[in-house]
């Protein structure tokens, strides 16, 4: 089984959002099924088989999360971070402020969804392979 010291190695390759695919290729090739990070302070659960679960530490200090969501000033934040122009914790700054509570890898479907506090599917996006 995978331990947060393998994801965290994993993770210090990550620079930007551009750096993404490559993570998620790392964290297969350590038995990752999925994770849940969360907004408002950055920790983050990861999955594997048989119900196995790690949980990070809070990796920042606190952010809180509009109530109401707007999905299109998200979208706009979301692309910047992916095209490399936003680190990491600005991208959750500016998630909180457009009501995103947390968001869920699925590496087995290869897909990102995004919630609000009320566990309400904002935006599912593909990942690339």
């Amino acid at each position: 089984m995978f331990t947060i010291d393998q994801i965290k190695e994993a993770h210090a390759k990550v620079k930007s959002g551009a750096d993404f695919p490559n993570y998620i290729q790392d964290l297969i090739i350590l038995g990752v099924k999925g994770y849940d990070t969360f907004v408002n302070d950055g920790h983050v659960e990861y999955y594997g088989v048989n119900g196995y679960s790690v949980t990070s530490d809070e990796k920042y200090n606190p952010i809180s999360i509009a109530v109401s969501v707007n999905k299109e000033l998200f979208i706009e934040f979301l692309v910047k971070h992916q095209n490399g122009e936003t680190d990491y914790l600005t991208f959750c700054n500016h998630a909180g402020q457009c009501g995103i509570a947390k968001w869920r890898v699925d590496i087995i479907e290869m897909t990102c969804t995004y919630f609000d506090s009320a566990e309400n599917e904002i935006l599912i996006e593909k990942i690339p392979g």
